[in-house]
């Protein structure tokens, strides 16, 4: 998972996460939910159009590295072919980890 944009500073940080292959319809969101919740990071995960699936997320970079490991393997029945990080500052905006559903991303 390498860093397209990286912020300056430590602690809270935000990445935004798009996972390319055949992650829909294998239960990929759900996946990346169980990461997240295990490394304790909040955010969420959806489906694009575009057959990607976006996942957002708040915490400490060594958690949010940790969760982007899991998202390089995904679930079993996915494939995934590329992962790409952009990095940003916090905006303190979630209180746990959740699926989106039909492309809402607010």
């Amino acid at each position: 998972m390498s860093p397209e944009r990286e912020p300056g500073g430590a602690g809270i940080v935000r990445a935004e996460i798009l996972v390319a292959g055949a992650v829909q319809g294998v239960g990929y969101r759900d996946f990346a939910r169980r990461c997240a919740e295990r490394r304790g990071v909040g955010g969420y995960a959806m489906n694009l159009e575009d057959g990607r699936v976006r996942v957002v997320v708040e915490g400490s970079r060594g958690a949010i590295e940790a969760v982007g490991g899991g998202l390089e393997r995904g679930p079993r029945m996915a494939r995934v072919d590329h992962v790409g990080v952009t990095w940003g500052d916090a905006r303190g905006e979630f209180t746990g980890f959740g699926v989106r559903y039909a492309g809402r991303d607010r």
